[in-house]
């Protein structure tokens, strides 16, 4: 069995940016309380005809490119997103198409605002396994597609975009990507919902909030040991991105006071499974973190699902 590894990054986000004072001329709120409650400052919204799987695929192609790999090298496509409205084909076998790969396995997963952590587990699983050898794993929603824009607590959040990885097989004995620990709390799965016709997202956002400040350092920390890896010697933290107010704490937590740590919620907003992928995209591009260096991904959310990794910075 062979391990694997992140070979390339890419990301992409609508040219729409919607900010706080927009949002004060739909619902009573306004920049203050909202930077104060969830620390977002802008999100992204795609545009009506601006659909999951181009945004996907906008993600993908530019890590793709950035890989070095042909698109025919690529055997397995994984999106992870709750957004996509069709069934069929699914949002997986319309990047295949759109990238003109040939004759990868194709398939979505939904474990929402974890999805991405959740599919790159999959793909460093079937990778190991040697049913694939070089994967696309790819986060993508469109969010603003389930959102209320009339309350105040959940329109403010969101946010649409598409974050993408290459992962690849490594003879490496330094695993590329570590050990998934991934696991849910059934019981309170109704804390975070998307449900109805037409689709709506609504959230207990006090539980939600108690859980995630007070469940998650642990289980990252976890996450961490699994890897072989002291908190304080990791280079990133990559939180999902669902509240600066979750986040910030989170991090101090987990006992990583040498990392940088990703706050992309402040100007993308929670954009669900992208919100990973999306984050680590841009602090790659941005150089925050070095090439080899380990980087703790940590999701968590819808279903109150959560998983995580140690990855080797690409």
């Amino acid at each position: 069995m062979t391990g694997s590894r992140v070979l390339a990054l890419g990301h992409y986000q609508p040219s729409r940016v919607l900010t706080n004072d927009d949002l004060a001329r739909l619902v009573e709120t306004d920049d203050a309380w909202i930077r104060s409650r969830v620390g977002i400052r802008t999100r992204h919204i795609a545009a009506p005809d601006e659909t999951v799987d181009a945004m996907a695929a906008e993600a993908a192609g530019k890590a793709l490119a950035t890989s070095g790999l042909d698109p025919q090298d690529i055997d397995l496509v994984l999106v992870a997103t709750c957004t996509a409205t069709d069934r069929s084909p699914n949002a997986a076998a319309r990047v295949a198409a759109r990238l003109g790969l040939d004759a990868p396995a194709t398939m979505d997963i939904n474990v929402v605002c974890s999805g991405f952590t959740h599919a790159l587990a999959t793909a460093d699983h079937a990778i190991r396994a040697g049913s694939a050898k070089n994967a696309l794993v790819i986060g993508a929603e469109k969010f603003t597609d389930v959102v209320d824009w009339s309350d105040r607590t959940t329109c403010v959040l969101v946010g649409d975009g598409a974050g993408a990885a290459v992962v690849t097989a490594s003879e490496d004995p330094e695993p590329g990507i570590g050990p998934v620990l991934w696991g849910s709390v059934p019981q309170m799965g109704g804390a975070v919902r998307i449900e109805g016709e037409p689709a709506r997202f609504a959230q207990e956002g006090q539980t939600v909030y108690r859980w995630a400040t007070t469940q998650l350092p642990a289980i990252a920390r976890r996450v961490c040991e699994r890897s072989g890896i002291l908190p304080e010697d990791l280079a990133g933290v990559v939180l999902h991105q669902a509240n600066l107010r979750i986040i910030e704490p989170v991090a101090e937590r987990i006992g990583a006071v040498n990392a940088v740590v990703a706050k992309d919620v402040v100007d993308s907003g929670n954009t669900s499974a992208a919100s990973v992928p999306l984050a680590l995209s841009k602090l790659v591009e941005r150089r925050e973190v070095p090439s080899g260096s380990p980087v703790l991904l940590f999701a968590f959310g819808g279903n109150l699902s959560y998983a995580g990794q140690v990855i080797r910075c690409p």
